[in-house]
């Protein structure tokens, strides 16, 4: 099979790639600018990472419940992160139906930690060199059935659990830490996990 040249690929590329690079090309020129590169993937001041953490137990698929609204997963429902163990690093595999389009999406990528392996705060990356920050900040340690993550900043916060929902007072609760630590949580966004239905034609 004849290999079809680069400069003929880029013009295909590039439409299905733009929605995916663009908020990681945002974050990465807001922390260029600001000459710390390091607070891309660093948490939030005054925020602390999950201590005593077993990736091993992490690893599978998670459901987003709740997060603050970010160009990559907007207009997505269904929304899920898929996370395995591979070598000295982890696998990322996130993905969300899209309505308007009637199609699903997928991104994959690869975590390292930034310290130990037992401290729940990795560098992601989609698109090499840039890196985002992965927080875990609240944990059920004793089911590893739900979390909350942060990312570089407080614009970026997720809540995860294994099942498409979260009983209210764990949920309540985790809100209420959130809050605690400054993030706006009035912002917050209910994730839909009915299932895929798209969007009508107009």
């Amino acid at each position: 099979m004849r290999a079809v040249p680069h400069h003929r690929l880029r013009p295909l590329l590039r439409p299905l790639l733009r929605p995916f690079l663009r908020p990681f090309l945002r974050v990465w020129i807001a922390c260029a600018g600001l000459m710390a590169l390091a607070g891309c993937v660093s948490a939030p001041e005054g925020v602390s990472s999950v201590r005593g953490f077993d990736a091993a137990r992490y690893q599978g698929e998670w459901r987003a419940i709740l997060r603050l609204d970010h160009a990559f997963e907007r207009g997505l429902t269904n929304v899920t992160a898929r996370y395995a163990i591979e070598g000295d690093g982890v696998k990322v595999v996130n993905r969300g139906f899209d309505r308007a389009a009637c199609r699903w999406r997928s991104i994959e990528g690869r975590a390292t930690f930034q310290q130990s392996a037992d401290v729940a705060s990795l560098s992601v990356t989609f698109f090499w060199p840039l890196a985002g920050g992965y927080h875990v900040i609240a944990l059920d340690r004793r089911a590893y059935s739900w979390a909350m993550v942060a990312g570089p900043t407080r614009d970026y916060l997720w809540i995860l659990a294994r099942k498409p929902d979260l009983p209210a007072a764990v949920r309540d609760d985790l809100v209420a830490q959130a809050r605690a630590l400054g993030f706006p949580v009035e912002k917050l966004e209910r994730v839909d996990h009915s299932p895929p239905v798209c969007a009508p034609k107009t």
